[in-house]
């Protein structure tokens, strides 16, 4: 059994995919702006994630834009049947690369065809909505009615299951009255714990918790803690870090992401690291 089918499988709407994903988010220029330093590379990194199991990718037209969804068509395209792609909309890049708000009907419909268009499918496995109110992350506020454009997105054909991203719990509850949601994407890792309650409804109810950025927020200190952890373990602190969260609720999927097939190898190692009860101690305790 490889290192990422240790990591087990979970659903993803009507797809079932293996919990250590990939996220494509890097291959993107310096910013997420703009072409790839190294296209070979990151075409290289695309193909060797499918080739050790990967299948689960994690992308946006907004990431460019339209690079990395040329770049995975360039790659993998004719895709695996068992490869599912799951993309975002909800955001827009200006001429300098600033992240801005795109909740138009006419914004959100035109980046499914973005999207479409740019990783050459006729329907998206997988499209979240996200949430941008603040700059901060997420900001309470109805999200019924860019939500509304997405379903009927759905309902057209062009979208098969539909998620959220950057999204409070009152904003969830809210679109589960309206759509089946399949994922919740939100920043979430050892010390960056606010969605716990969330994680563990969502694990209830068998929907998937998608955490991005494991290593993201961490004090000087707690940074310190999670690398004496990963030594004591002969690890890295990337590989505790997405360790701890499959080992944290089976609902969570992980996308790390990276430019390097060596970096990428070591975190989908990650899946058979197993941490020890005493480890799991000193990493919840880094909370505090």
């Amino acid at each position: 059994m490889s290192s990422i089918d240790k990591s087990g499988t979970y659903a993803l709407g009507t797809r079932t995919v293996k919990r250590l994903g990939y996220g494509a988010m890097q291959l993107a220029g310096p910013g997420v702006f703009g072409p790839p330093k190294d296209k070979q590379a990151a075409l290289d990194v695309l193909r060797e994630a499918v080739a050790a199991g990967v299948n689960h990718i994690d992308t946006s037209d907004f990431y460019g834009p339209h690079v990395t969804n040329q770049l995975i068509r360039e790659a993998l395209h004719p895709y695996r049947d068992d490869l599912t792609l799951v993309t975002k909309i909800g955001a827009r890049r200006d001429s300098k690369g600033a992240w801005l708000p795109a909740f138009s009907a006419q914004e959100l419909t035109q980046a499914v065809h973005d999207n479409l268009r740019n990783l050459q499918l006729d329907v998206l496995d997988v499209v979240n909505l996200r949430i941008m109110f603040s700059v901060h992350g997420p900001a309470e506020g109805s999200i019924a009615e860019p939500l509304s454009t997405l379903a009927e997105l759905q309902q057209q054909g062009l979208v098969r299951h539909i998620g959220l991203s950057n999204v409070t719990a009152t904003q969830v509850a809210e679109a589960q009255k309206m759509v089946p949601v399949v994922c919740v994407q939100n920043m979430y890792n050892i010390v960056n714990r606010g969605d716990d309650a969330l994680v563990d409804l969502l694990a209830q109810q068998g929907v998937a918790y998608v955490p991005f950025f494991p290593l993201g927020g961490f004090t000087p200190l707690q940074s310190s803690g999670l690398q004496a952890v990963a030594d004591s373990l002969g690890a890295t602190a990337m590989q505790v870090a997405l360790a701890w969260l499959l080992q944290r609720s089976p609902n969570i999927l992980l996308i790390p992401g990276t430019s390097s097939v060596a970096h990428l190898r070591q975190n989908l190692a990650a899946g058979e690291l197993r941490l020890p009860p005493e480890a799991l101690e000193t990493l919840n305790s880094l909370m505090d």
